[in-house]
């Protein structure tokens, strides 16, 4: 076996006031999942890729008489492979596991956690609930993640306890690899902002798809004068979110229960920045467009909007796509094939962005080095769509102002 690096542990994740307290029991349970999912990812993951080149790919040829034209084919001939069928079980399991254990702690003390929450929620402003607000089509359709009544289900009125497994578990999934508060992405926006537009300091912020707010936590801690709003059409996870956001010293976040499909209650050019990271993924073909337009009205002249997602497939080799596309077909990911072969870009342009507006990047995680190491730094394999790096697509509406060129597609 290889030098495998090994995940933080379990007591290094930061539970601030409103997180669910695990048991030694299922603090073992997390340490053991975040190391089967690198031991997954560094050590078995590579064998996919010898099977494809070894077995799967000289029978298709020899059957077909050609390679595989896309990835649907890799699919369909690598479900048949033994290898690929173990691993593919294995990484399930571990997401249903993880599931599984994550309700488990919840649950346990939801009682205690109910209290707390509801004292935050009730004495402190900041959230609005519509209990008009429909959940959409491509967000109930399935468990998303494998998660029991995905982000809207709820055990009790007035529920929290599918925004607190989120918080509880995301460790083991990330296998550690975005910080003691799993806002490793937030950070990496926080550093990203203050290298590309130095000096900026935006009035208003709109994240869309928050959950628990765990990506714009930072944002609001580092320009603390800044309005932000973050919306999800999801009462679960805003509950936790405000108390988490509280507990956490963010007091200028305003958690709304709303659909990023429809921002009417917000007058054009309302806000200065537009934020989504890994949104994009799970809403729907027919959504994202509206999604994009509504961003691009309610977005100031000079505004930013930015998506962070998983990369495009464009120039990417079939069988890369294939595993890439692993979710989709088994996680309960309905939406994650289709979004990386669109052209997004170009949609970008069809809500209102010139070309010279729109840009690509890419956004890595910050987190303390020294006891979280990314999964995204030089060395490691990285897990098809898991690593702590991600696909920035923005734009600066009417081009960036205050000293800082343009950026070009």
């Amino acid at each position: 076996m290889s030098d495998m690096s090994v995940a933080p542990p379990y007591t290094k994740v930061h539970q601030h006031a409103v997180f669910p307290k695990p048991n030694h029991d299922e603090a073992a349970r997390y340490n053991f999942l975040a190391n089967f999912n690198r031991y997954m990812a560094q050590e078995l993951g590579p064998g996919n890729a010898l099977a494809y080149e070894k077995r799967v790919l000289p029978q298709f040829v020899a059957e077909h008489r050609r390679e595989p034209k896309n990835r649907h084919e890799v699919r369909k001939a690598m479900n048949k492979d033994p290898y690929h069928r173990m691993w593919s079980a294995l990484r399930r399991n571990s997401m249903e596991f993880r599931q599984q254990n994550g309700r488990a702690i919840v649950l346990r003390q939801h009682a205690e956690l109910a209290e707390s929450i509801h004292a935050t929620n009730t004495n402190t402003p900041g959230l609005e609930l519509d209990p008009s607000i429909t959940t959409p089509r491509y967000q109930d359709a399935v468990d998303i993640h494998c998660m029991p009544g995905s982000y809207h289900g709820e055990e009790t009125a007035g529920d929290f306890s599918a925004g607190a497994n989120y918080d509880s578990g995301i460790f083991a999934t990330t296998a550690g690899g975005i910080g003691a508060l799993s806002d490793g992405a937030g950070q990496g926006l926080v550093d990203w902002i203050k290298r590309t537009r130095p000096g900026w300091t935006p009035r208003r912020v709109l994240e869309l798809g928050t959950t628990i707010g765990h990506n714009i936590v930072p944002l609001a801690l580092t320009f603390p004068e800044t309005e932000f709003v973050a919306i999800d059409t999801a009462a679960p996870v805003l509950r936790y979110a405000h108390a988490r956001a509280r507990a956490l010293g963010a007091d200028n976040i305003t958690f709304i229960q709303a659909d990023a499909e429809d921002l009417s209650r917000w007058e054009d050019g309302y806000f200065d920045w537009v934020q989504t990271t890994m949104f994009v993924h799970e809403t729907s073909r027919t959504a994202l467009p509206v999604i994009m337009k509504e961003g691009h009205r309610v977005l100031a002249e000079g505004g930013l909007m930015l998506h962070l997602e998983q990369p495009p497939y464009t120039d990417m080799p079939v069988y890369e796509q294939f595993i890439r596309d692993w979710d989709s077909f088994n996680n309960n990911e309905p939406f994650w094939s289709t979004v990386h072969t669109l052209n997004l870009p170009g949609m970008m342009q069809k809500a209102g962005f010139g070309h010279n507006e729109v840009f690509e990047d890419h956004v890595k995680a910050v987190v303390d080095r020294k006891e979280f190491a990314a999964t995204a730094d030089g060395g490691e394999q990285e897990d098809h769509g898991r690593a702590a790096a991600w696909y920035a697509l923005g734009g600066w509406k009417g081009g960036v102002k205050g000293g800082v060129a343009d950026i070009a597609a």
